[in-house]
This record gives structure tokens, sequence and C-alpha cells, in this order.
């Protein structure tokens, strides 16, 4: 059971249910949460400073002013999750599903690059206008890929790649 102000540090919390747990201003530095559910949880000022948060569900968590520095949130779901304030220098967010509004709130701070993974803050955010991230994300497969034959009926589609030239 977490409570509220623990110390966890370095611990293995793997496939681990924080299901609408209250992990306010609790330490889990260096801890590892692969596969686990955060779903509703409240970790306000929680620090997961260099933590594995890879493939987690951490769905509608209070996450205000959170320490993430240096962590690891590969392919993580943070969908309706509040980040307000959060601490994300050097954070590796590849892959992971956030919603637009939060995402374009931490590109405006995001920085650093992640220690383990070598990936940039932004990068793995998608901040900016990469071509890579203007189709989505990859929760959603019917934006994840340029449109199938965009330019079909007035350029040349190249089957294999998917892009487009005009005639």
């Amino acid at each position: 059971m977490v409570l509220p102000t623990s110390v966890h540090v370095n611990e293995n919390f793997r496939r681990a249910n924080f299901t609408a747990a209250d992990m306010r201003e609790s330490d889990f530095s260096g801890s590892t949460f692969n596969g686990a559910y955060l779903e509703k949880a409240v970790a306000y000022k929680a620090n997961f400073t260099g933590a594995d948060l890879s493939d987690t569900l951490m769905d509608r968590m209070v996450l205000n002013e959170a320490n993430f520095t240096n962590a690891i949130l590969l392919r993580t779901v943070l969908t309706r999750s509040d980040l307000g304030g959060a601490i994300i220098e050097g954070a590796d967010f590849s892959d992971a599903v956030l919603d637009l509004p939060q995402k374009q709130a931490l590109c405006k701070y995001a920085s650093g690059t992640n220690p383990v993974t070598g990936v940039s803050t932004r990068l793995s955010l998608g901040c900016g206008n990469k071509r890579r991230n203007a189709y989505g994300s990859p929760s959603s497969p019917l934006l994840s890929a340029p449109p199938q034959k965009l330019l079909d009926r007035d350029g040349f589609c190249d089957e294999a790649t998917g892009l487009c030239d005009a005639k």
C-alpha cells in the first residue's frame, strides 16, 4: 500500500495496480513501473526522477508539480491527466499518448535529453512542426500514417512508401 509522502526509491512496481491511489508527495525515484495501472491516482508533487514508467496506464491522474526528470515514459497513456507545473527535463515521452492541449503546454518548456535513451524531451513529445508528427500518434491508427494515395487522381503515388508527387 502506498501512503502519501512515502518513500519507495528504486523499487519494482511492474504490473502493480495503483488505481485511485493517494501518492501525493511520495518519492518513487529510480523505481520501475512497467505495465502498471495508475489511473485516477493522485500524485501531486510526487518524485519520479529516473523512474521507468514505460507501458503504464496513467489515465486521469493528478500529476501537478510532479518531478519526471530523466524519467522514461515510452508508450505511456496519459490521457485526461493533469501535468500542470510538472518538471519534465530529460524525460522521454516517445510514443506516449497525451491530450493535445497537455502536450502543447509541456512543449512550451520541454528541455533536456534522457540519459538512458538519448532522446530529446522536445523530440519525444513531438514539439514543433516535424513531419513525423504531422499525422497524429501511434494510438490513432487511422491518423498515424500519411493518407493513402493522397494525390491518386492528379499525381503519382509510390505504393511502398505512400508518398505522392503531383504531375
